[in-house]
């Protein structure tokens, strides 16, 4: 099989060349179980009580909370599996806000929006500002960051 570069791979990021402030993507969603939960605190180490114990007396909420850093990873999944695979080079910068719980069987999506594409003086790259919106399955906001982040240009 002979592999050549002239042709498309799949899955390749977006070049910040394509990139221009105002453009707008959805994510797929991804309803987060039980396994994500337990997987999660258990290879991250946040063993806090409303992550573990079920019926936690000083719960201030109904069912299995979930750590924002796991709401944030999957999103930055999602973000990795599609528009920065082979392009993004760094994470510069992450202004994060918590605006409302996730919870076990909760379902999230996001919405990210190209804020700020700013070419280096350095080579083929630019620093891309982006706001990313997360919501879950009832369109209600339970996240939201600013990520700024280093992408690679056309080679």
């Amino acid at each position: 099989m002979n592999i050549t570069n002239d042709i498309p791979r799949m899955g390749q990021g977006v070049y910040w060349q394509d990139l221009q402030v105002g453009q707008r993507w959805r994510t797929f969603r991804r309803t987060i179980t039980e396994t994500d939960l337990v997987n999660f605190i258990n290879t991250t180490g946040m063993l806090e009580a409303i992550f573990i114990d079920a019926e936690y007396e000083g719960a201030a909420m109904q069912g299995r909370a979930v750590p924002g850093a796991l709401t944030y990873t999957f999103i930055e999944g999602f973000i990795l599996q599609s528009m920065i695979q082979g392009t993004g080079l760094a994470m510069l910068e992450l202004h994060q806000k918590i605006l409302a719980p996730v919870l076990v069987g909760d379902t999230i999506s996001a919405v990210v929006e190209v804020t700020g594409v700013r070419p280096t003086s350095k080579g083929n790259r630019a620093v891309v500002t982006s706001l990313i919106q997360v919501s879950n399955q009832r369109s209600e906001p339970v996240m939201e960051y600013t990520a700024v982040r280093l992408l690679a240009g056309r080679p």
